[in-house]
């Protein structure tokens, strides 16, 4: 399985959004809270090239998009295989 990051803010439905998809495909995955850790924000815009809007996804350390970069993966067929690896 592979190992998935996500950045997350309180109150942000995109956020929760992306967290049920991963857990309805029992994925699990580590959240960073920008919020409670305001480091951790910079560090998302860093890891993502810029990237200021929570949800911001990293599948094995690659920087996937938000949520809906990741519901458009899904959609086409993309994501189980990016998950699997």
């Amino acid at each position: 399985m592979a190992n998935v990051e996500i950045y997350t803010r309180p109150m942000c439905g995109f956020c929760a959004a992306a967290k049920r998809l991963l857990t309805q495909k029992n994925v699990a995955f580590v959240e960073y809270d920008g919020w409670k850790e305001p480091a951790r924000k910079d560090e998302m815009i860093q890891r993502s090239n810029g990237g200021r809007t929570f949800p911001q996804i990293f599948i094995d350390g690659k920087h996937i998009g938000g949520c809906d970069d990741m519901m458009a993966l899904e959609s086409a067929g993309k994501l189980d295989p990016l998950l699997a690896a």
